[in-house]
């Protein structure tokens, strides 16, 4: 069995420009050390995973598909301790220049997308970015250290290994077409709980019921939902050209001007407003990059005024 203790990291780095040039010279230029020291590296890297690791070319070396597995798993070994390394170590938000990664409430990327780019590409101009919406393994991807960082809507069930802090209170209205037939003149629940429903779907979230379901129901109605989507663009070319309402918020009216605002039936206070949470784990909160996140996605938020409900 391969003894892997002892193996020096800065040989995967080797292994990995050798990988990708295939030819000892053109990786000794890469890594900017001499031919020598990167052939003395292939040589510990053969005594430990056998001379077939390599294949001498006349014009160069061929990696085997064990070596360029090998590659492709240094990448994932060294990424995450260049990130905590080049986070610790001088940081400079201007010339930093890994990968950040962060996950969302589909609702919260189509609604806020293109505003928290711009905040984060200012930010950190030259790193890499992945915004991703939430899934079903994205919990799993925070906890692991995969997602520097998260936003949701209060009422997601985190584990306390993530720390959470407010970043906005959104208000919530019924939202429909203009000059809708019903909310236009009534909005009590006995007049709208047979209108249909649109809804977002989210990943994630292991409940029997969806909190409109839960909301109808306690009402002593069932929710006719017509549609449930993941798509906010189509959840919106639903309430427009149809009679169908969906719970959201001014937001949602922006761009939208044949959308309208309604006022809520009755329900419970805590339910007139959603909070929008950020969070990141708890054992990164001394993390320059992850601070600086925070920073800047709260003077984002901060920016922001959500529209008035002009009801008519």
């Amino acid at each position: 069995m391969i003894d892997l203790k002892d193996l020096d990291l800065n040989l995967l780095k080797i292994l990995k420009a050798v990988v990708e040039t295939q030819n000892t010279h053109a990786a000794a230029d890469a890594l900017g050390i001499s031919q020598t020291s990167v052939s003395r590296g292939l040589a510990k890297l053969r005594e430990t995973f056998g001379d077939q690791l390599f294949i001498r070319k006349a014009h160069g070396v061929e990696p085997s598909e064990l070596a360029e597995k090998l590659a492709e798993a240094s990448d994932e070994m060294l990424n995450p301790l260049m990130k905590v390394v080049e986070s610790y170590h001088h940081f400079d938000p201007l010339e930093f220049t890994g990968e950040v990664n962060i996950a969302m409430n589909v609702f919260i990327l189509e609604q806020f997308g293109d505003g928290i780019f711009s905040a984060l590409r200012e930010a950190l101009p030259n790193a890499n970015f992945k915004m991703l919406y939430w899934q079903e393994h994205s919990l799993l991807d925070v906890l692991s250290g995969n997602i520097d960082y998260l936003l949701h809507f209060a009422g997601m069930p985190f584990p306390q290994d993530i720390y959470l802090h407010k970043l906005q209170d959104i208000k919530v209205s019924v939202v429909a077409r203009k000059e809708h037939p019903i909310l236009s003149y009534r909005h009590d629940w006995e007049d709208i709980h047979d209108i249909p429903v649109a809804r977002i779907l989210v990943d994630g979230v292991n409940t029997k019921r969806s909190p409109i379901e839960e909301l109808y129901l306690s009402k002593g109605y069932t929710p006719r939902v017509t549609l449930a989507t993941h798509s906010v663009s189509v959840l919106t070319n639903k309430i427009k050209n149809s009679d169908a309402l969906c719970f959201g918020s001014s937001f949602m009216t922006v761009k939208e001007p044949e959308l309208q605002c309604y006022p809520l039936p009755k329900v419970p206070k805590e339910m007139h407003q959603i909070q929008l949470n950020g969070g990141y784990l708890q054992s990164k909160r001394g993390f320059p990059l992850n601070q600086h996140l925070h920073q800047t996605l709260q003077s984002y938020f901060d920016s922001i005024e959500q529209p008035d409900c002009l009801y008519s």
